[in-house]
């Protein structure tokens, strides 16, 4: 589904048809577990749940097209996995991507190795064993598809550092799938996500990316 696509269904949403929202999550929802995945790991599915039940409760103050209610979504996910690290008390590991040094960000032959196999199961593993500012680059660039303005935006890092961060793990990534032969191959299984979009956990009362009236 293209941004515009996932915009119009949004909006179709906002208004009450519910054909248009199970577009919208059926589109959105399996790219936020595997980001959450990378955040929380196996508690991904609860957390998703969590995110849509704030996404859904504030869906009517939304505006904006498809790109930003993916980041949106994104910065509501998030919150509710930081709010979920803190409960359980594990620390998210976390590096400044202020002062990481600006490196070419295009990717090579080899990181697009990585690219094509981003969305499984062994793959979304792999991206939980970076440094945690460039799997969140990787995860909110490719995963999610953001571009690199809007995925700084959900960290609130600059777009410079976030495309440094991803293009780091996306040559990490693509070295250790290199290392690992057969790791990729056709029988692979991907990541199988849960459904609904109701979920536990009461309202944060934050925002995210788009414009939110009110």
């Amino acid at each position: 589904m293209s941004d515009g696509e996932l915009g119009d269904a949004v909006e179709r949403a906002r208004d009450g048809d519910e054909a248009a929202f199970a577009a919208v999550y059926r589109e959105v929802h399996p790219r936020l577990v595997g980001y959450l995945y990378g955040l929380v790991g196996d508690d991904a599915d609860d957390v998703t749940s969590e995110a849509w039940h704030d996404i859904v409760r504030d869906l009517h103050r939304f505006r904006g097209d498809g790109e930003a209610f993916r980041g949106w979504a994104a910065t509501v996910a998030r919150h509710r996995a930081l709010d979920h690290l803190r409960r359980i008390k594990v620390r998210p590991r976390t590096t400044a991507l202020d002062e990481i040094t600006a490196e070419p960000a295009t990717p090579g032959d080899s990181e697009g190795l990585a690219l094509e196999n981003i969305s499984t199961e062994q793959a979304l593993a792999l991206i939980g064993e970076l440094p945690q500012e460039q799997a969140e680059a990787v995860l909110l660039r490719v995963v999610l598809g953001l571009n690199a303005p809007m995925a700084a935006r959900v960290l609130g890092k600059r777009p410079g550092a976030v495309r440094t961060a991803a293009h780091r793990g996306l040559k990490r990534l693509s070295e250790r799938i290199g290392t690992q032969p057969g790791q990729f191959g056709p029988g692979r299984q991907d990541r199988q996500t849960g459904g609904g979009h109701g979920g536990q956990g009461g309202p944060d009362g934050r925002g995210g990316q788009g414009d939110v009236d009110g």
